[in-house]
């Protein structure tokens, strides 16, 4: 059975493997004090060439955006998302949990408008009642987007400078992080995003890690007992030498960037095989998730050999669908689908 349902179906990268072997028998302080969480984060913040970052490891790509966004908030703030951001669709009310307002703005092809958003936050603020209102205190956007897109480096200043004429911190979920840096046409490098944005979170689950999100409060900016704040979110491992083993992996020799490049070409090759055999697509991108419009009857005929991800009901007859690839898919996973075809 082939699986490009999503990022994350196989296990880690040899290398994080091999290093966790290597040290399992080695003692170390717990809750990420450890020299490995020192190193991760010490190379995150060179990576990022912000020496003044503060760097917290978490567990998980909804427990991170649940914990930061509840802790930046003040009670009776609200955070700006595109209406297909993650927050707002795919995390099952986590952020309306913890207390806070998801406010939707229209999208295009995933992203968020600089010029949408800056028009909210007029209205918002002219409105003489919007005291006895959610008041607006984030902008969360994704790079790559859920639809798969990527900001330019103009659109994400624009949506940057926004924020700090209002005074509100920008937020990127960076869950597929490497794949939007290593896409093929982006202008846009880890520096420029950790310059423009207020937090930042590096995925480490999607992109070649057992588990593991690395947060970046990019201007030494984290809110007061974010370390506390981790722990009561259950975000906090008591083997925090788990993720500083993983990250201090991937950011060694570029491997972060080496492997996502792999998912880039893989996705790549996938899409010259669906334009050859005259699949449309649903949206044009150019990272590693692919949306295909499929006749119903042989999507179900594909599933019998290919597992992939339903994205939404194009029609009464077709259906959109996910065909990601990852660090992980190989040349032989390619050559196989591209036969089933």
């Amino acid at each position: 059975m082939l699986s490009f349902e999503c990022d994350y179906n196989t296990g880690a990268h040899e290398k994080i493997l091999q290093k966790l072997c290597e040290t399992n028998y080695e003692p170390l302080p717990g809750y990420g004090a450890d020299k490995y969480c020192e190193s991760a984060k010490a190379k995150i913040k060179d990576a990022c060439d912000r020496k003044d970052a503060q760097v917290f490891l978490l567990a998980g790509g909804t427990q991170t955006n649940q914990t930061v966004i509840s802790s930046v908030l003040e009670s009776y703030e609200c955070v700006i998302s595109a209406d297909t951001g993650h927050i707002n669709a795919h995390e099952a009310g986590a952020i309306e949990y913890s207390g806070h307002k998801v406010v939707a703005l229209p999208q295009k092809y995933g992203k968020l408008d600089a010029h949408e958003v800056e028009n909210y936050l007029k209205v918002f603020f002219a409105d003489e009642n919007h005291a006895h209102m959610a008041q607006p205190g984030m902008v969360y956007i994704s790079h790559p987007t859920e639809y798969g897109t990527i900001y330019t480096l103009d659109e994400l200043s624009a949506l940057s400078r926004v924020c700090r004429n209002y005074s509100i911190p920008l937020y990127l979920d960076g869950a597929r992080l490497g794949y939007g840096l290593m896409s093929d046409g982006t202008d846009v490098t880890l520096k420029d995003i950790a310059a423009l944005c207020d937090i930042i979170y590096i995925g480490g689950t999607k992109v070649g890690a057992l588990c593991g999100e690395a947060v970046v409060f990019t201007h030494n900016n984290a809110p007061k007992g974010f370390f506390t704040s981790i722990k009561q979110h259950g975000a906090l491992l008591a083997k925090g030498r788990l993720l500083g083993i993983q990250f201090d992996t991937l950011f060694t020799d570029g491997l972060y960037y080496e492997i996502s490049r792999n998912a880039i070409k893989s996705a790549n090759r996938m899409r010259e095989i669906f334009k050859k055999k005259g699949y449309r697509f649903f949206i044009e991108t150019v990272t590693n998730q692919i949306f295909i419009i499929l006749e119903n009857e042989k999507a179900e005929e594909l599933k019998k050999h290919v597992s992939f991800g339903f994205w939404e009901k194009y029609d009464d007859t077709h259906t959109v669908y996910r065909f990601a690839s990852s660090w992980a898919t190989t040349d032989v996973d390619i050559d196989a689908l591209a036969g089933l075809l």
